[in-house]
């Protein structure tokens, strides 16, 4: 048996039918949302002044801000994490994450 999934967009600004969904973010979080053609091109002449003076971000998998954390003095804080737990007995690996549990217990001997 055949089936056919009929997708009706209904604007969402004055319920009529929507021609397209139009992807937007702002302050980090995406929004999409359907329009008939007029109500996209206001929403898009509404935006214009806007992107004009603004500079490209690029895109991102995510809507929230970067995970990327920095390194600045993170290599030398691991290479000193892992060189404790070998004097102190603590199995560590030589790569990768270091593990919560060792970690946990570097920074409390650090206080």
């Amino acid at each position: 048996m055949a089936q056919k999934t009929v997708v009706i967009l209904e604007d969402d600004i004055d319920g009529g039918p929507a021609d397209e969904t139009v992807s937007f973010s702002l302050d980090g979080t995406s929004y999409e949302i359907d329009l008939t053609s007029k109500n996209a091109a206001r929403l898009r002449d509404a935006f214009a002044p806007f992107v004009g003076a603004a500079r490209k971000a690029g895109r991102t998998g995510s809507s929230g801000p970067s995970r990327r954390r920095s390194r600045r003095g993170g290599d030398d804080r691991v290479a000193e994490i892992r060189a404790w737990a070998r004097s102190n007995g603590i199995k560590v690996s030589e790569r990768g994450r270091i593990a919560g549990d060792v970690l946990a217990k570097w920074e409390s001997s650090q206080r």
